[in-house]
């Protein structure tokens, strides 16, 4: 999955607690933080400060990995572009 947004970000950490069927609370209390902080950050916010961000991935077990290649642009449903596909065929997965 891209993060390229708080709201991706606040997206990934809910689904990741989610699949783990851990609750907001049980996760809060993990990181150390309140339910109320990690409510906002399931929902993207903007502010949060970014060593509770890496506590509660880290919590999660979720890890980052930074990219200087360039992210193509999302295209509308059952637009396909052509270039992008055979660049994501031709690049080795990620083990």
């Amino acid at each position: 999955m891209f993060v390229r947004t708080p709201v991706d970000l606040g997206a990934t950490i809910r689904d990741r607690r989610r699949k783990l069927q851990l609750g907001q609370r049980d996760l809060a209390g993990k990181v150390g933080v309140s339910r109320q902080w990690l409510i906002e950050v399931e929902k993207g916010k903007p502010g949060a400060e970014i060593g509770l961000i890496f506590r509660t991935l880290a919590a999660l077990s979720i890890i980052l990995r930074a990219s200087d290649e360039r992210v193509p642009a999302k295209k509308s449903a059952g637009e396909a572009d052509i270039d992008t596909v055979i660049a994501t065929a031709r690049t080795p997965a990620y083990e």
